[in-house]
């Protein structure tokens, strides 16, 4: 990779005068740009790194000076370097039999495979459950078996397997259930299945209860079980279903069961659903994760699953895929049916080869994602009202309401902790049964799925559980204000420490005639961005707003120009009005303006430019016009 010097000022470089209140805590360096508090209320500061050390990676790795400070900045040795540029399956994957129940499960459903058994695949509803369960129904259908899909309706059932689906299952003549991304902590209806003699295979990646019996199952495969030791913690559940495929590639192999007539299958040409997977539950973007994604996003955008396909065309999105496509675009489709409409929608059309189906199941999907952002929308406005009559400085908060629809609460709660940045989670009541169901996402530092766990050991609530990020719960409408005071008593201080640093973190102050696509391109080596790897943010100084345009649902259009040089910048504001910056930028009044976000590549219809994703603004005082 050849290195160019790209106009860029590294962080050390950015001007001590900029404008704005400059205040720092004692011992900490001054705010990035001077802002102590933006107009969504943020610090910005700056994403350091060593010199010496950026020095070392772009010698040895043979980069640009901007590549080797974001390098840095996460922690990236010199001696990692390729790997972490180049992230390869190869250098990465795990060992199957490193995961306690692996090669077990895999002998298992070879067994069932041989033996022709009826099999279902018990997935839940968001897009994690929807890829893995897909996942496993490709591969049945490989080796010539068509596996059947349970997806729990997301009001009537709730979260995992229960006693009457199991039941269900049993009656319908089923000799063999797989769960994925659930059953883990679903004591009782596993205890039933045993007791009605239906096996289960439980796949799953949520936290489990560390002193707790392990339920029975005939194999329990999760790297968060308390004795597992394959230190693959942070994968998604679709992580963990792409290492069964693996070991069971392997053990047919072992067996001698494959051959012309019925190839291996291709396991490779299903990373495009580990990586969407992967990217929709927010795992951690490192190692392992980090080359599926890498890998799968490759497979992604060669659009070799005509579900995905069908979907980007819905969404009128075009390859090449990236994780803001996964996240952002196809991943709330095919959460869609799970909130608002059919919850085995999304499953259905990711394992579906028919291509009239998934054009038929994409285009529903679309229009319940419509719906679905018009719910949320009312949801959140009440929501937003409940957690500021809580009072100002809390470090979790926690509201509820009769009503609010619960397939909308866990997106509701991101958008809250997104504002407050601290702990946050959203409960809707029924208001015939005065039941609540809940859903919290959390920061950087503070374990939510524990603690909710820990709540429904309690039994502060009803039930609950879930990983570092995230988490969800049932519980009645009277146990709100004691769950509110156990979480504040439980994680209170830890989260009011990890929120204490809530800000951005600045990699680079830009110009922008430097946010040219050679400079964007090159930043794509240090993806795929997400989780554990944030992507780059740029602060831009002293821009004025040319032109702007208000979108539907909040959002702003806009062009920047920058004041000293003059070179404009198209970008877009998501989400501005919940940011608090909305009516700044449609003032277009040439007010002096300090814009911080992330660049993106424009390929739509052919355009090879760059857009500006903006995710704050701050006004810049005393700047000559």
């Amino acid at each position: 990779m050849a290195a160019h010097a790209w106009p860029v000022h590294s962080v050390s470089e950015a001007p001590d005068k900029a404008s704005g209140p400059a205040a720092g805590v004692a011992g900490e360096a001054p705010p990035f740009l001077g802002v102590s508090r933006s107009l969504s209320g943020k610090a910005w500061r700056s994403n350091t790194h060593d010199p010496a050390k950026v020095r070392r990676l772009c010698q040895q790795l043979g980069i640009p000076v901007s590549l080797g400070e974001i390098l840095a900045s996460r922690g990236v040795e010199a001696a990692d370097g390729e790997a972490f540029l180049h992230p390869t399956l190869r250098k990465f994957f795990p060992d199957p039999s490193s995961f306690k129940d692996m090669d077990k499960a895999a002998g298992l459903i070879l067994d069932a495979v041989a033996a022709k058994r009826k099999i279902s695949i018990f997935a839940d509803y968001d897009v994690d459950g929807a890829t893995s369960s897909a996942m496993l129904r490709r591969w049945f259908r490989a080796m010539s078996l068509e596996a059947g899909l349970y997806v729990p309706d997301r009001i009537r059932e709730g979260y995992g397997p229960t006693i009457a689906a199991f039941k269900t299952l049993h009656e319908q003549g089923n000799e063999l259930v797989i769960t994925v991304d659930c059953g883990a902590v679903s004591a009782e209806p596993l205890i039933a299945a045993d007791k009605m003699g239906l096996p289960v295979i439980v796949l799953d990646h949520h936290l489990m209860p560390p002193d707790a019996p392990l339920p029975p199952t005939a194999a329990l495969v999760n790297p968060n079980r308390p004795d597992d030791t394959s230190g693959q913690g942070l994968l998604a559940a679709a992580g963990v279903v792409f290492v069964l495929l693996a070991a069971l590639n392997r053990e047919g192999r072992a067996r001698g069961i494959f051959s012309e007539t019925r190839p291996e299958p291709d396991i490779i040409a299903l990373a495009d659903l580990a990586a969407l997977g992967t990217v929709c539950d927010v795992a951690s973007l490192k190692d392992f994760n980090r080359a599926l994604v890498a890998q799968g996003l490759k497979v992604m955008s060669r659009t070799q699953n005509p579900g995905i396909l069908a979907l980007a065309e819905a969404a009128s999105a075009q390859p090449p895929f990236g994780t803001y496509h996964a996240g952002f675009v196809l991943g709330p489709r095919i959460n869609a049916g799970g909130r608002v409409g059919d919850a085995a929608l999304g499953a259905q059309l990711l394992a579906s080869d028919n291509p009239a189906e998934c054009a038929m199941i994409a285009a529903k999907l679309d229009r319940f994602n419509a719906e679905r952002r018009d719910i949320e929308q009312e949801v959140q406005n009440a929501a937003l009202d409940a957690a500021e009559a809580l009072g100002p400085d809390q470090p979790v908060i926690v509201v509820a309401g009769v009503g609010w629809h619960p397939g909308v609460i866990g997106i509701v709660s991101g958008r809250l902790k997104e504002r407050f940045g601290v702990p946050c989670i959203v409960i809707g009541i029924d208001p015939h049964t005065s039941d609540g169901k809940g859903s919290g996402r959390s920061i950087t530092g503070v374990n939510l799925g524990e603690a909710i766990g820990a709540a429904a050991r309690a039994g502060v609530i009803e039930n609950g559980g879930g990983h570092a990020m995230a988490g969800g719960l049932s519980l009645r409408a009277d146990q709100v204000d004691g769950f509110r005071t156990f979480l504040l008593a439980s994680i209170g201080v830890q989260a009011r420490a990890a929120a204490t640093g809530r800000g951005l973190r600045i990699d680079a102050l830009m110009s922008a005639r430097g946010a040219d696509r050679a400079f964007v391109d090159e930043l794509q080596h240090a993806g795929p961005f997400g989780m554990g790897n944030p992507e780059p943010l740029f602060a831009f100084g002293n821009m004025r707003v040319q032109w702007a345009q208000k979108l539907k649902g909040g959002h702003v259009r806009c062009t920047l120009e920058d004041i000293n040089g003059g070179a404009t910048l198209n970008a877009i504001a998501f989400r501005a009005e919940d940011n608090g910056f909305a009516q700044t930028l449609l003032a277009s009044d040439g007010q002096a303006l300090h814009v911080a976000g992330k660049l993106k590549a424009d390929d739509f219809r052919g355009r090879n430019s760059v857009d500006l994703r903006i995710e704050d603004v701050a006004l810049a005082q005393g700047v000559a016009e």
